[in-house]
């Protein structure tokens, strides 16, 4: 006797070109490819390799019609209301039913030609569906528009490569929701929760960022329109196992029609006890949050809420205030959280320092800064960023003796590419940031710029005394103002009293509550504007905060797309990165480096082993430890 689910089933085959896409069934629906056995191990391979796309259910025996782990009583040959028939590669056509292949050799009536293969050869894999999530999001209150509109889900063919694993190699396919911004958080945790449907989003923002040039045109499915408000995103999808058999070319395959799903009798609830190993199981701390980290182009990432958690802790370390200059006024949570972000997603990274506060002396710089952007530097290494260091033509010698040293002395393990820029006119910006001064083909992604002057509302540059030093620096705020045009490039600012490049963010702040803040307030914003009681605490927390985002499952998961067989990383890379985390070894080494130069103390002015006038044992010291154990001591939850 059939199952009620069953006989469900059967009536949409029997209602031919229904989709299970418009039908709020309650239970899990499964993509579903069948494939020769002599491909089937490559396949399982394959999904085992892409998680997010490909959640393998169930993978049948050879010429297996039912599948009892999901559905009983079932038939693979007639419980889908369409089927898809591919040769060589090819899509022939689209059946409704396909017991006509299951006799061995034997062609069907009509047919005079041999077809290749045979059931009895065919191995089934059935996989998660994104449609088992849809119930759960309206119940949510997100809206699911394609629902809405009586259309089929939009479905992409991205520019993002699967993980290849044997005969099979194609790029992702994705979903497309929109969703209002206000519920990507509802939208990101419901559909974590069920990992058996795709799990979390892969991609939130532009689409172009995938490869995707026109929404009005999906490679399956229909056109949904966005509502005001609507962003879109993206969700892994598993008709790229219909890429795979594309690309792969087995004399016979078949798969479910797009929109045409298979139907299980489990309920589409993240309680399922059906779960794909390679799928974390949902745990509160693992929960992912979402974060806007760029606009243009629009851009959101995922943290876990434990990750997110670690780093407002730093956050929160860096804003203590010994030198009582005030600034805990300027703070702003989560624009620490939001830069490591933006900074994980970038490739390749240009920093910037350097406050020649001591007008009077040569050199005139100060010890605030330079290590602060050794630090990150050293960490954005590691993670396979490029870094360019940006520096004033007065004091390029200088700093390049100085990395070299830091390299010699272990700090660093490679010199860093140091370069200036100089005022060459109004496009000099324009094509420093950019080849051949083409926006659209950046040299850099983010530009940081750490205890840098900052141009003031009168075009000069001030220290905390108010006293111009504009002879001092270079034009280095172009750089800001121009990335504000060219998409694609993001900026943070990091800074202590808010005189310093990128704090034209919280200008109106500076210049009602910070001393003589109405003179010496930058004029020039960021993207993100990180205080912090030394700025150097700043550079250190966002070395913490990457390595943090790169130990989280969450945010690695969504970096990567959902591919690739593992989402931690492996114990080599971690010992790699723990290496280059700030070190009280390494940040006194580098300290005592920018002495022996002649480089002082900015508040005092001492040629002593201080920054700010604090003294690098206990103060400096003890927020470095702190630091690292926060990061250190968090790391195993994540």
């Amino acid at each position: 006797m059939l199952s009620a689910v069953r006989a469900a089933q059967c009536a949409v085959r029997y209602l031919r070109g229904i989709r299970t896409s418009a039908m709020d069934t309650g239970y899990q629906q499964a993509n579903v490819v069948v494939l020769p056995n002599q491909l089937a191990d490559d396949f399982h391979a394959f999904c085992r390799s892409n998680p997010a796309p490909l959640p393998l259910l169930y993978r049948s025996q050879s010429g297996e019609t039912s599948c009892p782990p999901l559905a009983q009583h079932a038939d693979i040959r007639t419980d889908i209301s369409q089927y898809c028939v591919y040769e060589d590669g090819r899509l022939v056509k689209t059946v409704s039913s396909l017991q006509t292949y299951s006799d061995a050799h034997r062609s069907p009536p009509g047919q005079q030609a041999e077809r290749p293969g045979s059931w009895s050869d065919m191995v089934c894999f059935y996989l998660g569906c994104s449609f088992g999530f849809e119930g759960r999001l309206k119940e949510a209150g997100v809206p699911v528009r394609n629902v809405e509109q009586g259309r089929n889900v939009s479905m992409y063919r991205t520019a993002v490569p699967c993980v290849p694993a044997g005969a099979f190699s194609c790029p992702l396919v994705v979903t497309m929701r929109p969703v209002p911004a206000a519920l990507l958080d509802a939208a990101v945790k419901v559909t974590h929760l069920n990992p058996l449907a795709h799990g979390a989003p892969v991609h939130i923002g532009d689409p172009a960022l995938l490869g995707i040039q026109d929404l009005s045109r999906p490679d399956y499915g229909d056109a949904v329109e966005l509502q005001p408000g609507d962003v879109t995103v993206f969700w892994a999808c598993g008709v790229t196992a219909i890429e795979a058999i594309l690309s792969s070319k087995p004399p016979l395959a078949f798969s479910h029609s797009p929109g045409c799903m298979f139907l299980t009798d489990i309920p589409d609830s993240p309680t399922s006890t059906i779960t794909p190993p390679t799928e974390a199981k949902p745990h509160p701390e693992l929960t992912p949050l979402c974060f806007q980290v760029s606009q243009n182009p629009l851009l959101y990432s995922l943290v876990s809420q434990g990750t997110a958690a670690k780093i407002r802790q730093l956050e929160v370390m860096i804003g203590e205030d010994p030198g009582e200059r005030g600034i805990r006024a300027l703070f702003v949570q989560d624009e620490l959280l939001r830069s490591c972000l933006a900074l994980s997603h970038s490739s390749s990274v240009a920093i910037t320092t350097g406050f020649p506060t001591h007008y009077m002396h040569s050199p005139p710089d100060e010890t605030d800064g330079p290590p602060g952007a050794i630090a990150m530097a050293t960490m954005l290494l590691s993670l396979g960023k490029q870094v360019t260091m940006v520096t004033d033509r007065r004091a390029l010698e200088m700093n390049r003796t100085i990395i070299d040293e830091a390299v010699r002395t272990g700090v660093l393990k490679d010199a860093i590419p140091l370069v200036t820029f100089e005022d060459g006119g109004p496009d000099a910006a324009r094509h420093f940031l950019c080849h051949h001064g083409d926006p659209n083909k950046p040299r850099f992604d983010h530009l940081v710029a750490i205890e840098r002057s900052g141009r003031a509302a009168d075009g000069n540059y001030y220290n905390m005394r108010a006293v111009n030093i504009k002879h001092l620096v270079d034009p280095v705020d172009d750089l800001f103002i121009a990335a504000k045009h060219i998409p694609g490039i993001g900026t943070t600012g990091i800074g202590d009293g808010g005189n310093e490049l990128g704090m034209g963010k919280l200008k109106e702040k500076v210049q009602s509550l910070m001393p003589k803040g109405g003179l010496i307030a930058c004029e020039v914003p960021a993207d993100h504007a990180v205080t912090a009681g030394v700025s150097n605490w700043g550079g250190y927390a966002v070395a913490c905060g990457l390595y943090l985002l790169h130990t989280c499952p969450a945010h690695l998961r969504y970096l990567r797309k959902g591919l690739g067989l593992e989402p931690v990383t492996s114990t080599e890379q971690l010992q790699d990165w723990t290496t280059n985390l700030p070190s009280v070894e390494k940040e006194e080494s580098f300290l005592s480096t920018l002495v022996r130069f002649g480089i002082r103390s900015g508040k005092t002015g001492h040629l002593a082993m201080e920054v700010d006038g604090l003294t690098f044992h206990p103060t400096h010291s003890d927020m470095i430890t702190r630091l690292l154990e926060a990061t250190r001591g968090g790391r195993g939850t994540f």
